[in-house]
């Protein structure tokens, strides 16, 4: 295990035809903090600070029953985003007011977490979390 590289982060990468919505969706609306940002003449780039990042792996099995327990169908593709918020319910909101397609309102799941579901800017599935007491 010596040999394994130590990973320290992990970035997710959204290529969004329309970068100046989804940068607005993403960090003025979702409250992602602008960590840096770059410019070149083949395009522009801002990175966007989530806070504590996980890699979630699934199965196909996993991620249909996903999809079913917040959802009632599978409609993400093979790469969903899943911000952890203080309050669902009015982010959801929020975000949806901000021009996000609401795919599921928030809904109770076995895991005792309450969970939504939107599609945000460069077609993202978006899940938005809470911990339920």
């Amino acid at each position: 295990m010596e040999d394994m590289p130590v990973v320290s982060g992990l970035r997710v990468v959204v290529t969004a035809s329309d970068y100046e919505e989804a940068l607005r969706f993403y960090r003025d609306v979702l409250g992602l903090a602008e960590r840096a940002a770059y410019s070149s003449p083949a395009g522009r780039v801002t990175i966007l600070d989530a806070g504590r990042a996980t890699l979630e792996v699934a199965d196909p099995s996993h991620a249909e029953y996903i999809d079913e327990v917040e959802v009632g169908r599978r409609v993400a593709g093979h790469i969903r985003v899943a911000f952890q918020v203080a309050d669902v319910s009015s982010a959801t909101a929020r975000l949806a007011m901000a021009g996000a397609e609401m795919v599921a309102e928030p809904t109770p799941t076995p895991r005792h977490s309450l969970n939504s579901r939107l599609e945000g800017p460069a077609g993202l599935q978006l899940t938005l979390f809470s911990e339920l007491p």
